[in-house]
């Protein structure tokens, strides 16, 4: 290496050096506690379960058990498709009340975020579980229902079921759509709108045509957050969702916590997540993935 290329590496590496120091907290955190149990996943995923424990060897029996039974592609789909409807009916739901929320003015803007954030400041297994009492057999509708009369006998189908663990996914989840909506039509300049209104623009056209377009960002900000954490969710599918309700994290940790098959729950868990991951690319060519993740402001 020369003298002057020599020269070129060190002002380099000076001129780089403030930032290397300040983002190499992050960049231990990232290979410390994501990169390597993700590696070690992967890497466990072809070794082999027994009684005695789990050793290291390169098969691919887990793969192939796992496309071997249709069970498991299954449930992989069926999680995919609650996940899917979980994140529709949020947006549904969130997107009114994130337009709301944008028009707010004085003190109403910030009372109304304090008691949409309240019931998320209790544990997530308590807001999944105040469910039960609500749903069950015995629960408050039930108790309804036959105070009005209008049934004769409590109603079994509420509770431990698909439908059950949507409406607990999207009550949990809700809050993790609207505010990246929000935000993003918080943004928005009004002078767009007016431009719109003074164009002969109907409030529905404007909306359609202004407001909608422009908040795609925070749509699929909000879209791919739902997501991600809908797909991989453990607790309310095991409260809420019986035996018809259970989704692919459930099949993944009856593999660590009962079956001791850590090989192939970690097999589980690898193809969940090149699938989920081939989802989020796929949607992320719709809006920019840092669009998206930024609510369309990075």
């Amino acid at each position: 290496m020369s003298l002057a290329v020599r020269s070129a590496f060190r002002q380099r590496l000076a001129a780089s050096g403030p930032g290397w120091a300040l983002a190499s907290p992050a960049v231990v955190w990232l290979i410390v506690f994501s990169v390597l149990p993700i590696g070690l996943m992967v890497a466990m995923s072809f070794w082999k379960s027994t009684i005695y424990g789990t050793r290291p060897d390169f098969i691919f029996d887990n793969y192939r058990r796992i496309f071997a039974n249709s069970l498991y592609v299954n449930q992989l789909l069926s999680t995919l498709r609650i996940a899917v409807s979980a994140t529709i009916i949020s947006l549904l739901v969130s997107y009114p009340i994130a337009l709301m929320l944008s028009r707010l003015k004085g003190a109403f803007r910030p009372g109304f975020l304090l008691l949409l954030f309240i019931p998320f400041w209790s544990s997530y297994v308590v807001r999944t579980f105040v469910w039960l009492p609500i749903l069950g057999r015995n629960g408050a509708i039930n108790q309804f229902l036959l105070w009005l009369g209008v049934v004769d006998q409590p109603l079994d189908f509420l509770l431990y079921n698909e439908g059950a663990v949507l409406l607990g996914l999207v009550y949990v989840f809700t809050l993790f759509m609207t505010l990246p909506i929000y935000v993003t039509l918080d943004k928005l300049d009004p002078a767009l709108l007016e431009a719109a209104n003074d164009l002969g623009a109907r409030p529905l056209q404007a909306f359609a045509r202004v407001i909608v377009p422009l908040s795609l960002p925070g749509v699929m900000s909000g879209s791919i957050m739902v997501f991600l954490l809908a797909v991989g969710v453990y607790v309310t599918p095991q409260l809420l969702g019986g035996p018809s309700g259970l989704m692919f994290g459930n099949i993944i940790a009856a593999q660590f916590l009962s079956d001791n098959n850590w090989a192939f729950g970690s097999a589980l868990a690898v193809v969940m997540m090149v699938v989920v991951l081939s989802v989020i690319l796929s949607a992320g060519r719709l809006v920019g993935l840092q669009q998206a993740f930024s609510g369309g402001h990075g």
